[in-house]
């Protein structure tokens, strides 16, 4: 089966040797986001506003693959501070209807660029 690379202006440009996302048959693989500003490159302040800025980075990488996040069936969240994890829930709520996707969270020690939080995804299109 061959790799699609999937690429989007909506979100941030890779900053390393990866692709915003990979499709391979009906199943996409996206990288991991942060609170990066697509347009800027710039990190947004505060965990609220990074949590929004993930979920509207991998809403924009799932749309380019020609999905949305409803087509999401797994989900990695990555948290600095684990108590940041109910307002994760609270904004994942705004993005994401049941069924939701698998999900893990996991506390992490430190993020690239010095996020709070992080999100990657696996997404599932019709066949």
């Amino acid at each position: 089966m061959s790799k699609t690379i999937i690429s989007t202006p909506n979100a941030p440009a890779a900053i390393g040797t990866y692709s915003q996302a990979v499709k391979v048959g009906n199943t996409i693989y996206m990288s991991g986001q942060i609170g990066l500003d697509p347009a800027s490159m710039q990190m947004v302040d505060g965990i609220d506003a990074q949590v929004v800025r993930v979920f509207e980075n991998l809403k924009a990488v799932a749309e380019a693959a020609g999905g949305s996040l409803a087509d999401v069936v797994k989900l990695n969240v990555f948290l600095t501070d684990l108590a940041n994890f109910a307002k994760v829930n609270e904004i994942m709520a705004r993005y994401f209807v049941q069924p939701y996707p698998a999900r893990a969270a996991v506390g992490v020690k430190e993020l690239p660029r010095g996020a709070l939080v992080e999100a990657d995804a696996v997404m599932c299109l019709a066949a």
